[in-house]
């Protein structure tokens, strides 16, 4: 019993006479911030393809939404007003690539729908 409490004590001892403490200092470049200022910039400007599964009057924007929540449940949906009606449209693609994918799926339970552009900023 005696010995197992001397090993403890060197053991506990040895731990905190040998433990290593430091700090730590990183350098970067300050170009480093411009440049992910710029793709912060960069990302809030982009426009998406998005697809448009409907339209029509608030209530029945608001129910196509529903269903459309049911049906693709991981794709953002929203619903825009433009005059003078709702438009139901989902996804955020940045490529065309994976947004015709996403179309033709949606497209089979929504024949209506329609693959939008982004807008193209002046």
């Amino acid at each position: 019993m005696k010995s197992l409490l001397i090993i403890g004590i060197i053991t506990f001892s040895t731990t905190i006479g040998l433990a290593q403490q430091g700090q730590v200092n990183i350098q970067q470049d300050n170009r480093i911030e411009d440049l992910l200022d710029i793709y912060k910039s960069s990302n809030e400007n982009h426009d998406y393809y998005r697809i448009q599964v409907g339209f029509g009057s608030f209530a029945k924007a608001q129910g196509i939404k529903k269903s459309v929540e049911v049906d693709f449940p991981n794709l953002f949906s929203k619903i825009d007003f433009d005059s003078p009606t709702y438009r139901v449209r989902v996804g955020r693609f940045k490529t065309k690539l994976e947004a015709e994918r996403k179309f033709i799926e949606v497209r089979e339970k929504y024949p209506d729908a329609m693959l939008l552009k982004p807008k193209k900023s002046t």
